[in-house]
Parts: C-alpha cells; structure tokens; sequence
C-alpha cells in the first residue's frame, strides 16, 4: 500500500487529535480522583509547592491545627479551601495609623 505525503500527513494530524483527546480525558478523571464532596483535595508535595514552604513548616501548621488535614489511607491530604483559608487568616490585618 503506497500512500503520498499529504494522505500521510493528514492521518498523522487525525493521531495527535486523538492522542490530545485521550490526554484531556486522562486529566479530567486525575482531577476527579483527587476530589472528595466535589472539592480538590492536594497532598504534602502540592502544598510545599504551592506555599514555597519546608516539610517541616507545613508539620508545624498541621501539629498546631493552623492548616487542617485528612488521612486517607495512611496519606496526608488538605482541602483547597482549608488552603485558602490558611493563606487569608495567614495575613496580617492592615495598620491603622
């Protein structure tokens, strides 16, 4: 079977479509696993990331009960509006002069 450059070309651009299809796909069910009521959940190493904070830190802020966190078979994971929470009430309030 001899095919021309543009019929190849043209079932190389159907593969990669596909191949970006599949992609998606495989990002919105990773998204779905790290979910728990609807909402994102994150573990140690997308907080550390996030926040651009040490392991011990993000230990700290959990021990104290700062930052509230789940165990979900022997992982430690947090809900992004903990998170949120955490970074606003980490805030200093405004000065009043």
């Amino acid at each position: 079977m001899n095919i021309d450059r543009m019929e190849f070309i043209a079932w190389m651009e159907r593969i990669m479509d596909r191949f970006d299809i599949l992609n998606e796909h495989i990002n919105e069910n990773q998204k779905k696993r790290n979910n728990i009521d609807g909402e994102e959940l994150l573990d140690n190493q997308d907080l550390l990331q996030m926040l651009k904070i040490s392991n011990r830190s993000l230990q700290r802020y959990r021990s104290t009960g700062k930052l509230p966190y789940y165990t979900i078979s022997g992982k430690i994971y947090y809900k992004l509006s903990d998170v949120h929470q955490f970074v606003r009430d980490s805030f200093n309030a405004p000065r009043h002069n």
